[in-house]
């Protein structure tokens, strides 16, 4: 059912957007090729979603079939919204030229085309945007870089530095190279600490098998601490039997582990230094919406003094909105991921952040802060789906910790 909804949707867009190629050519020979296109692009999506996806739901030609198509797509949705707008004036135009005329025939203007080059231009942007992102835009690794000042940190931890990764989604990696050069980019932080914040797959714990060694020269003077996202439970792939999902569970865990990485599962570690120490909380899972809702915070921070100074490891940020932000302990920090901004947006740092992703969540990249609470939401080492990302480049986050108030 779902096929015959998207390929409807895709027919009623493509022959609306055909207008805009009609007003150069009413030749058949150019409507066959468009539209036999069009049924090449569709087509191969149908059959890479039909054929079996055993090292990752998105991987390989299916990732591909998902970039082509939303590359054709979305370049044809702006043109038929820039036919639309000129039919919105077009046709009202006629009805009152034809009423109040001597005519007695009903004619409509012809298309201009001037609007017809304007939309086939505009549209190029989206789709060479698309195609860039898939094959350069998704290992564009950016490192940045944010200051945040806490009254209450120990002065031992003053100038604490830390390095945050989030959603390596290994299930979707194919350059061993990029890959090495992301993590070493990482290491070159040098950072006191290494937080990754869940999706280490897209389902299967096998993803990582080419890619673990690389992951585990990840290297901190304090070491490096991990939690599980929604990807990691596999509760998106069709597993044979309970027991087999659970045994997944189990070596992904077990990976973490191999990695030298230790995974926080509802519970919580002391980073000391100097004689004084802030406190690490990592929850499992918990997202709004339907996502899994394995985290327990009051759990995770048992025993865990309310004055003490606390970083929180969440993969979901709605969980920081609906409920960390308020809860009765303060979280002077959480780290999360897990929108990826949606691997697609307009970013101008400083001035201008858009994405479609902030229609679905509130904190979708960057810095946020409430009442003195601060979240960062990391946009992503990996990528799912789609195979690529623009505007919204893979991030690297390393957050200096300074003691006292942000200066004027």
């Amino acid at each position: 059912m779902r096929w015959i909804i998207l390929v409807a949707l895709y027919l009623i867009v493509d022959i609306y957007s055909y207008q805009a190629v009609r007003s150069f050519s009413r030749n058949w020979v150019v409507a066959a090729i468009y539209f036999l296109l069009s049924v090449i692009v569709v087509g191969n999506l149908i059959y890479q979603f039909n054929q079996p996806a055993p090292s990752g739901t998105f991987s390989g030609g299916r990732g591909y079939a998902i970039g082509i198509f939303l590359a054709f797509f979305v370049s044809k949705i702006v043109v038929s919204v820039m036919m639309l707008g000129e039919d919105v004036v077009r046709l009202p135009l006629a009805g009152i030229q034809n009423f109040f005329g001597s005519s007695d025939n009903f004619s409509v203007p012809s298309r201009r085309k001037f609007i017809s080059t304007l939309a086939l231009g505009i549209a190029a942007i989206p789709f060479a945007g698309f195609l860039y992102g898939m094959f350069k835009g998704r290992y564009n690794f950016r490192v940045l870089k944010y200051t945040l000042h806490f009254d209450d940190l120990p002065d031992a931890f003053d100038g604490y530095r830390i390095t945050q990764i989030s959603d390596i989604h290994s299930g979707s990696f194919d350059h061993k190279e990029k890959i090495k050069y992301g993590v070493n980019l990482i290491q070159e932080q040098q950072s006191d600490v290494i937080f990754f914040t869940g999706d280490l797959v897209n389902n299967m714990a096998s993803e990582m098998e080419d890619w673990k060694h690389m992951f585990s020269d990840l290297k901190a003077r304090h070491g490096v601490y991990s939690i599980l996202g929604n990807h990691d439970y596999g509760d998106y792939h069709d597993w044979p039997s309970a027991e087999a999902k659970r045994e997944n569970l189990k070596r992904l865990k077990q990976t973490h582990a191999e990695m030298g990485w230790d995974l926080l599962l509802n519970e919580h570690r002391y980073i000391e230094k100097e004689g004084e120490r802030i406190a690490l909380v990592g929850v499992e899972n918990w997202g709004a919406g339907g996502f899994k809702k394995a985290g327990d915070l009051k759990k995770a921070g048992e025993n865990v003094k309310d004055e003490e100074f606390k970083i929180l490891l969440s993969h979901d940020p709605s969980h920081w909105n609906e409920e960390v932000k308020s809860f009765d302990k303060k979280y002077h920090l959480t780290l999360s991921g897990h929108t990826h901004g949606m691997q697609f947006g307009i970013e101008i740092p400083g001035w201008f952040k858009w994405s479609p992703i902030q229609y679905r969540y509130k904190q979708w990249a960057g810095i946020y802060e409430e009442a003195g609470r601060f979240i960062n939401v990391n946009r992503g080492f990996g990528f799912l789906a789609y195979p690529g990302r623009v505007g919204i480049w893979p991030e690297i986050s390393v957050i200096e910790l300074k003691k006292g108030p942000k200066p004027a």
